[in-house]
């Protein structure tokens, strides 16, 4: 079977570097128009502002559940675990079940899994505003992020199919999906926080349900037609799905998760046998699903974008932010609450700033990743979390807001901003537009899973320090900060991990026409085995070149035929793109 290049021609350079062009010029494509999907700007800002709405739906949930903990705890008479899982149990349900949607979503169509999803979590938010146990919240809240779960990866495999081609209007669109997660959680507090102090908790639900119920309105009005084709149901169809790998990730995400959950407010702690089993078999389970992956002709999850180095890392460091961010977040609302004696509404006016300061760093986001390394941005904010984490683990009950607190949620959005917008963006690349949604799910995942597992380890914490009493002596002493401090301190420690891991990363610029976009060009070898014979090293490098003269355009990951107005393909992972002139890589000048 002939590769994607084989039949196009090759031009050899002085020295080593060798390209492949395509036989043809390519016409010149408008990247920053108006994709021809919509019929006008305002449906195009409709339809990214509804499928943000998908991406905030669980952090939406967790926000709100954030500063009615103290209320949902004296009107319900829940535990510390019972109050923990409230917030865990929407993102356990939908880590564990996006990369299953994102699969239904690529092989069976995206826009009715995206509409019918949000039409269900508006009912359900509706039914937890009546629930009348601590049970019936926590599954209520469950069932709620699993509609999340099928709404995230359909709408971010629409906008990732519609905006394939990088770009500064890509950029700012993805800037603002982006955004719905650090950002939902924050107005879910702060819209929470007003409805509770007005009327009670179960308010908050009912404007849950009231928002989700416009969001399908606009939904209706501006979700285009998805062109992107679908598979009927057959034996076919069920081999692509992966059952067994589906199963599997369901599985285990879960048991792990919820052993995590589990924990501290089980008889006997972790040593509970219940607790052990699902932690060990969760486990298994898990290490299973990559084993089957790796062997599997149609695997859930292609395990070979993992090899790309800057992937691994850039998951890594979100995967770090993640274990802390919306945990500093529940903890301080909680302190508020019960060591301030703060009212839903003064919580919800204290953590404005984290509002305020998401909307700006986004913004900035937007308009900056096509100008800066995005390596440096991705340094800026797990730096930023560790200032703020810091802040607010040596802060003392009677410390000065404007001094801890303020410039603490201010940089906690500055971290989670950044670190969200460079990795959605990156990973969004890590594979070919019929798997958008899987891509989806697997950034959503890893976001989910660490604040369910960030949860269980913060309560730990929490926890054992609660029972080895107040501080006697030290810098605590007599303070009952002291087991929230701890829980921040955690939230450093893990984060700070995310710095150096910085030093190795190797992201350019995303979406700058007329810059080589990060990534790796492949070895010899690998260049012939796609059908060129070039003898490009295996390095990282970008073009000193300018628009309309030949430039590279960028580095877009995708996989697929390649013609005139496609990519060029140069390896298993990354294609190139060219500019009108069609001018040879050769003639450029190359620098690592």
């Amino acid at each position: 079977m002939e590769r994607p290049n084989e039949s196009l021609p090759a031009e050899k350079s002085e020295g080593t570097t060798t390209a492949v062009v395509a036989a043809a010029p390519p016409r010149p494509i408008d990247d920053e128009a108006r994709p021809d999907v919509f019929s006008s700007t305002v449906q195009e800002i409709l339809f990214v502002a509804v499928a943000t709405m998908a991406i905030a739906m669980s952090s939406l949930v967790s926000g709100a559940v954030t500063v009615i903990t103290a209320e949902v705890q004296n009107d319900l008479g829940m535990t510390t675990a019972q109050l923990t899982w409230l917030s865990g149990s929407s993102s356990l349900a939908a880590g564990s079940f996006l990369l299953f949607f994102g699969r239904v979503a690529d092989l069976f169509g995206r826009k009715a899994l995206f509409l019918g999803s949000m039409v269900l979590f508006a009912v359900f938010s509706l039914a937890a505003g009546f629930s009348q146990t601590p049970l019936q919240l926590d599954i209520l809240n469950g069932v709620m992020g699993l509609m999340s779960a099928a709404s995230v990866p359909p709408g971010q495999g629409m906008l990732a199919n519609i905006y394939q081609r990088p770009s500064k209007r890509k950029n700012r669109v993805f800037a603002c999906f982006s955004a719905g997660n650090p950002m939902g959680f924050v107005f879910g507090s702060v819209f929470s926080g007003i409805a509770t102090q007005l009327f009670n908790w179960r308010a908050s639900y009912f404007l849950l349900a009231i928002i989700y119920v416009v969001v399908v309105a606009l939904a209706l009005f501006s979700v285009p037609v998805d062109p992107s084709p679908t598979t009927a149901l057959s034996v076919q169809a069920v081999k692509k799905f992966d059952v067994v790998g589906t199963i599997l990730t369901i599985a285990g995400i879960g048991m792990f998760s919820g052993a995590l959950s589990l924990g501290s407010d089980a008889p006997q702690g972790w040593q509970t046998p219940y607790v052990l089993v699902l932690l060990i078999l969760g486990a298994v389970l898990m290490a299973s699903f990559i084993l089957w992956e790796n062997w599997y002709s149609y695997p859930l999850v292609p395990m070979s974008i993992w090899r790309d180095r800057d992937f691994s890392l850039v998951i890594t460091i979100l995967l770090l932010g993640f274990l802390a961010f919306p945990i500093m977040s529940f903890w301080i609302a909680l302190f508020m609450q019960k060591i301030k004696g703060y009212s839903p509404l003064l919580v919800a006016v204290h953590m404005l700033p984290m509002a305020i300061g998401g909307i700006l760093v986004n913004l900035i986001a937007g308009l900056v990743m096509h100008r800066v390394s995005n390596t440096l941005l991705l340094a800026i904010g797990a730096t930023a979390y560790v200032g703020s984490f810091l802040l607010m683990g040596l802060q003392h009950s009677t410390s000065s807001y404007w001094a801890f607190m303020f410039p603490g949620l201010l940089l906690a959005v500055v971290g989670a901003d950044f670190e969200f917008c460079v990795a959605n963006m990156y990973v969004m690349s890590a594979l070919p537009p019929a798997q958008q949604s899987i891509a989806g799910g697997i950034f959503q995942t890893v976001t989910k899973l660490c604040v369910t597992i960030g949860m269980g380890i913060s309560t730990a914490i929490y926890d054992a320090v609660v029972a080895r009493g107040t501080a006697t002596g030290g810098y605590f002493r007599g303070d009952p900060i002291e087991p929230y401090s701890a829980t921040f301190l955690y939230c450093a420690g893990i984060a700070a991990l995310g710095i150096p891991l910085c030093a190795f990363l190797r992201i350019g610029r995303q979406g700058n026409t007329g810059v080589f976009q990060s990534g790796f060009v492949p070895s010899a070898r690998k260049l012939k085995e796609k059908g060129g014979p070039g003898v490009l090293p295996r390095k990282r490098f970008m073009p000193r070149s300018t628009p309309g003269e030949g430039c590279i355009l960028g580095l877009y990951a995708v996989e697929g035929a390649v013609g005139v107005e496609e990519p060029l393909a140069i390896s298993s992972h990354f294609y190139i793109y060219f500019t009108a002139t069609q001018s040879p890589i050769s003639s450029q000048k190359w620098y690592g």
